[in-house]
């Protein structure tokens, strides 16, 4: 079975240097791809598939624009893999699944640098370091988390990606399964909310971890860096002296502390997940959400983005595949809330603001509680 691995790293400043180039260039090749097949699209020509338009670059393009030659210095299978993600973005757009693919913005887009195992001595780990294609041994900043090269565990493939000036490399290995013995016969139903974070059937609830004094601290302190920044930028379109060096620093604090609340969130979600599987329990049951939809209310958009509803449904899935657990998703439209259940009986003026369900059969449970063992017990549903 492959598995993900990553952890921060920490290069020399040669080897950032390298990195940031070779994330650079991915950039461009990406934005270069969606351009030129937007180009050809409009002069009528036929589209141009990820092969062909490495064998253009290379024999006909660079040829013909030396200027453009610093492509070729970054690691070519990164450049590559940037070519294959436009081809995938495009495939998307095609099929009707997504919108037509963006252009990336240098400082705001996710860009990483992908490596490959090409021979026995690429992608080696021991305990304290990795070695990286082109980047060679690069300290891990948490020993020992990373199974390593001695122990039998091979890397297939990888990439190194830059966040808030910090340095992280995924690594994807082979290990055995973990399958467990399911020998706890009676599933969950997990019911996913604002209020609280998730009420699961078994009784257990889980805070938002956005009503922390943590998070808000946190959130305090990014209100008032943002509005350092923001008259730093209005300096700057008066006219008035503003030290470059002063903004990029400023802009570095912000980054830094929504990279230090997101990680606090997928913390959270990371350990509630393995909260839950170490229950042991056959199935669990979730609620296909629609956040899109939710999204749209601009009361709650804030609220519902913070919880990260998607990101635990991915990684829970991953969970429950890595131990043989079976995961139910319940159409979107099922009135779990709704829905009492002791009698079945359906209440369709239920509002947002009722906390505690009450049913004519003289039933009187949480709201949410009542939504988690109506997800246990639902009989139609899909396997994820």
């Amino acid at each position: 079975m492959l598995r993900s691995f990553k952890t921060e790293i920490h290069p020399t400043e040669e080897q950032k240097v390298k990195i940031r180039k070779t994330i650079g260039t991915c950039r461009f090749i990406y934005n270069f791809y969606l351009a030129h097949n937007k180009e050809l699209h409009e002069t009528g020509k036929t589209f141009m598939s990820s092969h062909q338009f490495r064998v253009w670059l290379n024999h006909e393009y660079l040829p013909n624009h030396p200027e453009h030659s610093w492509i070729k210095e970054a690691y070519s299978k990164a450049v590559t893999q940037a070519v294959n993600h436009g081809q995938r973005a495009f495939k998307r757009f095609f099929e009707h699944k997504s919108a037509f693919p963006k252009f990336k913005k240098k400082g705001k887009s996710d860009v990483k640098m992908y490596f490959v195992k090409n021979n026995p001595k690429d992608c080696r780990c021991e305990r304290h370091r990795i070695h990286i294609p082109s980047l060679g041994w690069v300290r891990i900043k948490e020993k020992g988390y990373l199974p390593t090269t001695k122990d039998g565990y091979v890397i297939k493939s990888g990439s190194v990606s830059m966040k808030a000036n910090r340095y992280y490399v995924s690594v994807l290995i082979e290990i055995p399964d973990k399958k467990i013995d399911n020998n706890f016969t009676e599933g969950i139903g997990i019911d996913l909310g604002l209020k609280e974070f998730a009420v699961i059937s078994n009784g257990k609830t889980y805070k938002n971890i956005n009503k922390s004094a943590r998070i808000k601290k946190l959130e305090k302190q990014l209100i008032r860096e943002q509005r350092r920044l923001s008259r730093k930028y209005e300096n700057v379109k008066k006219g008035e002296p503003t030290q470059k060096s002063n903004l990029k620093k400023q802009k570095m604090k912000v980054q830094r502390l929504y990279h230090r609340i997101d990680n606090i969130r997928t913390d959270y979600i990371h350990k509630t997940i393995a909260e839950i599987v170490k229950t042991k329990p056959s199935y669990i049951t979730i609620e296909d959400l629609n956040i899109r939809g939710m999204m749209k209310n601009r009361h709650l958009s804030k609220s519902v983005a913070s919880q990260k509803f998607y990101e635990f449904r991915t990684k829970l899935q991953t969970k429950c595949s890595e131990y043989g657990i079976e995961l139910r998703v319940v159409n979107r439209w099922y009135p779990s809330s709704k829905t009492c259940h002791r009698c079945g009986c359906i209440k369709k003026d239920l509002r947002l603001s009722d906390r505690i369900y009450r049913c004519a059969c003289g039933y009187m449970e949480d709201r949410d509680w009542n939504a988690a063992l109506n997800l246990k017990d639902a009989i139609a549903y899909e396997i994820a």
